[in-house]
C-alpha cells in the first residue's frame, strides 16, 4: 500500500526513457491513479515527440500529455540570471544540472494546478542532489503538495530490474536505452551542458576514454588556427555575438558550438553532494566556460571595486544555493536582487580569443559604463591626474596597526 493510498492525480516529470517509462506504468499499478506526463525540452539535444507516443501507448489521455519547449526560458530566467553572479560550485563546477531543476520543478506544480492533480512525482534517486531540487521548488511554490519519489517506494534499485519490470509489463523500451543497461556511465544533458556520472567513472582515479565526450572535441584535435569573438553586452546579458543580435538560447547555442569547436569547457571534478557523500562527475560546459570569461572582462572596467569585491564575497553562496536547491528561497532571490543591480552598468564588449581550450581576453569596451580612466592609469606624464605624493600617507595609516604591534613585540 503506497504511502498515500488517497491519490486521484499525479503529474510526472516523464522523458520517455527507461526510467521515467517504469515509472508511469508503477503510479499506475502501486497508486492506480491518473497520470499527467510532463516532458521539458530543455536543450538536451534529443527528440522529446516520441515521448508522447510512448505516453498514448502507456494510456495516458491526449489532454494529459504536456510536451513543451522551455529553452528560451531556461537561459533568461535561470542561467542568465546565475551567471551575472560568476557562480561556481567548490572553485569548477558551473552548476549545469542544478540549474535546471527549478524551471522543471516550476512547471511540474504549475501543471499541478492546472490539472487539479494531488500530487507531482519525479525519477531523481534517493543517493542524489536532483531528489532536494525537484522538492525544495516544489515545496517552495505549492507547500501542501504531495511528492511521491517511486526511487525512495520501490524496490527496483538496479537497472536489470527496471527492464525486467519494463518487460513483464509491456513497457516499450527502445534499444538504445535496453543497451544502456551496463553502460559504463550515465548521462544528463541541457543547453548549458552535459554531465556524466556513475559507472566506471565512480572510481576518481579513472580517466574516462575520449569517445565520452560528445560536445567538445579534444583541445589537441581543435583547429590549428585560433578565432576572435565580440560579445555585446546589455545590462549584464549576452545580448549579440560578432554584432548579431540574438535571444538567450541563440546566444547559448552559439556559444557551445564556437567552444566545443575550440576543445573549450571540460572538467573532470569530485564534488561534495547535498546529501553528504562526495561523487565524481565529468562535465562539457562549452558556452558557459565563455560566458564567465567573458562576464569577468566585462565586470572588471564597469564596476566598481568594492562592488566586484563584495559580489566576489558572496558568489560561493549564492553558488550554493543553487546547487543545494534554493532557487525559489528568499535568501537566493535576496542576493539576486542585489546582485542584479549592479549589472545596470555592465554594458559594453568583449573581444576573446579561443585556441586549443583556451580562452583569453584581448580586448574590452564600454562607451558608457567604463570606470577604467588612462589618464590616472597610465604610466607616462598624468599632467597632475594623479599626485604620487599622497601614497605615502595612505601607507603610513594602512600600517599603523601593523607598527603598533611590532613595536609592542620589542617592548616599546
Amino acid at each position: 500500500m503506497p504511502a498515500d493510498a488517497n491519490i486521484k492525480k499525479v503529474v510526472l516529470a516523464y522523458s520517455g526513457g527507461l526510467d521515467t517509462s517504469v515509472i508511469l506504468k508503477w503510479l499506475q499499478d502501486v497508486y492506480r491513479c491518473d497520470v499527467v506526463t510532463f516532458t521539458a525540452d530543455i536543450g538536451q539535444g534529443e527528440e522529446v515527440e516520441p515521448a508522447r507516443a510512448k505516453a498514448l501507448k502507456m494510456g495516458i489521455k491526449k489532454e494529459n500529455i504536456y510536451i513543451e519547449d522551455l529553452q528560451e526560458e531556461f537561459v533568461r530566467d535561470f542561467v542568465f540570471p546565475m551567471f551575472r553572479a560568476n557562480a561556481v560550485y567548490e572553485g569548477e563546477y558551473l552548476l549545469g544540472t542544478s540549474i535546471a531543476r527549478p524551471l522543471i520543478g516550476k512547471r511540474l506544480v504549475e501543471i499541478a494546478k492546472e490539472t487539479g492533480a494531488d500530487a507531482i512525482a519525479h525519477g531523481a534517486t534517493g543517493k542524489g542532489n536532483d531528489q532536494v531540487r525537484f522538492e525544495l521548488t516544489a515545496y517552495a511554490l505549492m507547500p501542501n503538495v504531495t511528492i511521491i519519489a517511486p526511487w525512495r517506494e520501490w524496490d527496483l534499485l538496479s537497472r536489470e530490474k527496471l527492464v525486467a519490470y519494463a518487460d513483464q509489463h509491456g513497457i516499450p523500451v527502445d534499444f538504445k536505452k535496453r543497451d544502456a543497461v551496463g553502460a559504463p556511465y550515465s548521462m544528463d544533458a541541457n543547453l548549458l551542458h552535459i554531465s556524466y556520472e556513475g559507472g566506471v567513472l565512480e572510481d576518481p582515479d579513472f580517466a574516462p576514454e575520449e569517445s565520452m565526450w560528445r560536445m567538445t572535441v579534444a583541445p589537441e584535435k581543435a583547429p590549428d588556427k585560433a578565432q576572435i569573438i565580440e560579445l555585446t553586452y546589455e545590462n549584464g546579458d549576452i545580448a549579440g555575438i560578432d554584432g548579431e543580435k540574438m535571444t538567450p538560447a541563440q546566444v547559448l547555442t552559439k556559444l557551445n558550438e564556437i567552444g566545443g569547436r575550440h576543445g573549450i569547457g571540460r572538467l573532470d571534478i569530485v564534488e561534495n553532494r547535498y546529501v553528504g557523500m562526495k561523487s565524481r562527475g565529468c562535465y562539457e560546459t562549452p558556452g558557459g566556460t565563455i560566458m564567465l570569461k567573458a562576464h569577468r572582462a566585462m565586470e572588471s572596467i564597469t564596476l566598481d571595486r568594492e562592488v566586484l569585491a563584495l559580489k566576489d564575497d558572496l558568489m560561493p553562496r549564492y553558488a550554493r544555493l543553487v546547487y543545494n536547491g534554493y532557487w525559489f528561497s528568499p535568501e537566493r532571490t535576496l542576493l539576486q536582487g542585489l546582485i542584479d543591480a549592479s549589472q545596470t552598468t555592465v554594458n559594453g564588449t568583449v573581444k576573446l580569443k579561443l585556441y586549443k581550450g583556451t580562452i583569453m581576453c584581448i580586448g574590452r569596451a564600454s562607451e558608457s559604463d567604463s570606470l577604467f580612466d588612462t589618464r590616472i592609469a597610465t604610466f607616462d606624464d598624468d599632467a597632475g591626474a594623479y599626485d604620487q605624493k599622497d601614497a605615502g600617507g595612505f601607507i603610513k595609516l594602512n600600517a599603523l596597526r601593523l607598527r603598533i604591534a611590532a613595536n609592542r613585540r620589542r617592548g616599546k
